[in-house]
């Protein structure tokens, strides 16, 4: 694994200050844009839909959204356990799967079953890997 070494300046997409080199050039360690890439304003920003995992007190909301800084911050909770990278349809399979802990709506009881899948998405930083996906998706149309 690559060692980290400070950005000349902080990335354009993510606002990270460390990078690392990566076939011949820098690229952002949270988020791996290209150091020095910049985004092209007019192409619109890409859609990169989420299910997200919120703790609050013993219960666990599973929900999705394209905006997640905006939606989490609507939403009362204690903290952000991960990110899976998915929509509408993963979101409805997830609540199928744990229909037997349903409390109401969108939110679960922190049984065993789900924290075992939400440790098994390997998401120890939530918002790292979201700058990760909305900077490969941005790679893919640019």
């Amino acid at each position: 694994m690559p060692s980290p070494v400070p950005a000349t300046d902080p990335c354009v997409l993510c606002g990270g200050t460390d990078a690392e080199r990566s076939a011949g050039y820098l690229r952002c360690s949270v988020c791996h844009w290209r150091v020095g890439d910049t985004i092209d304003p007019d192409v619109e920003r890409p859609r990169v839909d989420v299910v997200y995992y919120l703790r609050y007190a013993d219960r666990i909301k599973i929900g999705t959204s394209a905006r997640p800084r905006q939606r989490l911050g609507a939403i009362w909770h204690d903290e952000l356990l991960a990110f899976e990278l998915g929509g509408r349809a993963l979101e409805q399979q997830r609540h199928r799967h744990f229909a037997a802990w349903r409390e109401g709506g969108e939110w679960f009881r922190a049984a065993p079953e789900l924290l075992t899948h939400i440790a098994a998405l390997d998401c120890p930083d939530p918002w790292r890997s979201y700058a990760r996906w909305v900077s490969a998706a941005l790679r893919r149309i640019t």
